[in-house]
C-alpha cells in the first residue's frame, strides 16, 4: 500500500480505535427544553415511533433503524437502543441508550412528510445519532438510518479490506435503502409516509463521503483513496445515477470524508456538477478530513449550489452522535472515541440539532421562515452584536427581531466559538 494510504488508514484506525470498561449509559434524552437550547433544537409536536428493518444489498445485509411520526401515549414504553462495539486487543464498549421513540408504533395515516436518510461514519451504527434521529421525526420527517455493518478488522491487511469495504459500499448501501423506500420495498407502513419529492441526506465522516456521492458528485477512480483498490475493484466504484440523485433536494454533510489531499476522491468539476442546497458541518481542528484543506476545498468547490458551512472552532472529528455519560474511571480511548478534547457533546447535538433542522425546514418544506436562522448578521458567532446595560439581565431569552445583530435563536453570549459561512451558487 502507498506510504500516504498507509497513514491514512492508520490515523481513521487510531480515532476509531475507543474502548471502555463495562457499560455506558447515555444522559437520558427528553422532551424537554433545556436552557441553554437554540431555538430550534426542541423536541417537535409529533409522537415518534421506531422499528428496525434488513435489507439485502447484493451479497451483503445491512439494517435501517426508521424514527417516524407516530401515534404514541405518555405511558408508551419507550425504545431502549443497545450496541456493543469490539476491536482487537481492547475491552468491548457497550452502550445502551433509552430513547424517547416508542418501538414499533402506528405510524401516523394520511399525512406524508419528508424522508432523511442518515448514514453514520466509519465503524459506526444506526443509533450513534438517534437524539437527532429522534428530534427530526418529532417534527414532521421520517428518518432511515442506515446500520451499514462495516466489515471487523483483526489486524492492518483486514483493515486495509475492511476499509476499501466502505469505500465501495457506502454509496451502494444509501441508494439500496433509497430505492427500497420509495418503491415500498422497505417498512412499506412508513415508507407510505413519505413524499417522495422532499428527499435529504445525512451522512457522518464516511457517511458524508458516501451523501456527496449518492448525490451525484463521480468519484475519482485514479485518486489516492483508491490506490489500495485493485484494478478490478476500482472500475466497479458507484458511479452516478442521475435519476436518483435528482430526487435529493437536500445534503447535510458533518465532517465529510474525502475532500483531503490524502483521499482526494471527487475532482472539482464533479463537487460543482451538484445541484442541490447542501449544509457541511465540521471541527476546524479536524485532523482525520483535514478541515483546511479537505472540508473547505468541498465548501468552495460545490459552485453549482448553495451551501453553508457552519464551523465549531477548536473542534476535532467528533462533532456527530449522541453526548454519552462516561464513567469517571474510563480510559483515555474511551474519551478520546466519544468526546471532543474542547466542546461538551450535549451542546454540539443542541446546536446540529438547530441548524440542521432550520435548514431541513427550508429546503424540504419549504418553510421560509427558516431562512433567516441561517442568513446570520456576522459569519463569525463571536462578532454578534446584543447591546445591554451595566446590570441588566436577560432571563435566557433568544435573540429575535430585537437583536438583530446577533445570530436568531441563540441566548445572548451563547453563540460563541461558532462561525457560519453561506456561498450563492455561482460563487
Amino acid at each position: 500500500m502507498p506510504r500516504p494510504i498507509i497513514a491514512l488508514v492508520t490515523l481513521i484506525a487510531a480515532i476509531s480505535a475507543g474502548t471502555a470498561q463495562g457499560q455506558v449509559q447515555s444522559t437520558k434524552p427528553t422532551a424537554g427544553h433545556s436552557a441553554e437550547m437554540p431555538e430550534l433544537a426542541i423536541v417537535g409536536a409529533f409522537g415518534i415511533g421506531t422499528r428496525m428493518h434488513d435489507l439485502a444489498v447484493g451479497d451483503r445485509t445491512i439494517s435501517v433503524r426508521f424514527w417516524y411520526p407516530a401515534v404514541t401515549t405518555d405511558s408508551s414504553a419507550r425504545a431502549l437502543y443497545k450496541h456493543r462495539r469490539a476491536l482487537p486487543g481492547q475491552q468491548p464498549l457497550n452502550i445502551a441508550e433509552t430513547g424517547i421513540a416508542v418501538a414499533d408504533a402506528k405510524p401516523i395515516a394520511g399525512q406524508t412528510f419528508p424522508l432523511v436518510v442518515m448514514s453514520h461514519g466509519y465503524g459506526g451504527w444506526a443509533e450513534h445519532m438517534s437524539r437527532l434521529g429522534e428530534t427530526l421525526a418529532s417534527r414532521g420527517y421520517v428518518v432511515a438510518s442506515i446500520d451499514h455493518r462495516d466489515q471487523p478488522f483483526t489486524d492492518m491487511g483486514s483493515f486495509a479490506a475492511s476499509f476499501g469495504g466502505v469505500l465501495m459500499n457506502r454509496t451502494r448501501d444509501q441508494r439500496a435503502v433509497l430505492n427500497a423506500i420509495l418503491g415500498a420495498k422497505l417498512a412499506p407502513q412508513v415508507a407510505e409516509q413519505v413524499n417522495p419529492n422532499a428527499i435529504g441526506l445525512l451522512g457522518f465522516s464516511m457517511g458524508g463521503y458516501g451523501s456527496l456521492t449518492t448525490a451525484g458528485a463521480a468519484l475519482d477512480p485514479a485518486a489516492p483513496a483508491f490506490a489500495q483498490l485493485s484494478p478490478a475493484m476500482r472500475a466497479k466504484l458507484p458511479i452516478p445515477d442521475p435519476a436518483l440523485a435528482s430526487k435529493i433536494k437536500a445534503v447535510v454533510a458533518l465532517a465529510p470524508w474525502g475532500g483531503q489531499p490524502g483521499a482526494a476522491v471527487w475532482q472539482d468539476a464533479a463537487l460543482a456538477s451538484l445541484r442541490m442546497p447542501l449544509l457541511l458541518v465540521a471541527g476546524d481542528q479536524d485532523d482525520v478530513v483535514d478541515y483546511e484543506r479537505g472540508v473547505k476545498r468541498l465548501f468552495h468547490a460545490a459552485q453549482g449550489t448553495d451551501r453553508y458551512l457552519l464551523v465549531y472552532r477548536e473542534a476535532a472529528h467528533n462533532i456527530a452522535g449522541n453526548p454519552l455519560t462516561i464513567a469517571p474511571d474510563a480510559d483515555f480511548p474511551t474519551i478520546e472515541f466519544l468526546t471532543d478534547p474542547v466542546w461538551r457533546k450535549e451542546r454540539i447535538e443542541m446546536i446540529n440539532a438547530h441548524f440542521i433542522g432550520a435548514f431541513l425546514d427550508l429546503e424540504l418544506k419549504a418553510e421560509e421562515s427558516k431562512r433567516i436562522y441561517l442568513e446570520v448578521p456576522t459569519p463569525f458567532a463571536n462578532q454578534g452584536q446584543w447591546p445591554s446595560r451595566f446590570g441588566q439581565t436577560w432571563g435566557g431569552i433568544t435573540a429575535g427581531n430585537d437583536q438583530p445583530g446577533y445570530w436568531r435563536g441563540f441566548q445572548r453570549r451563547w453563540a460563541r466559538g461558532l462561525e457560519l459561512h453561506h456561498k450563492s451558487a455561482g460563487k
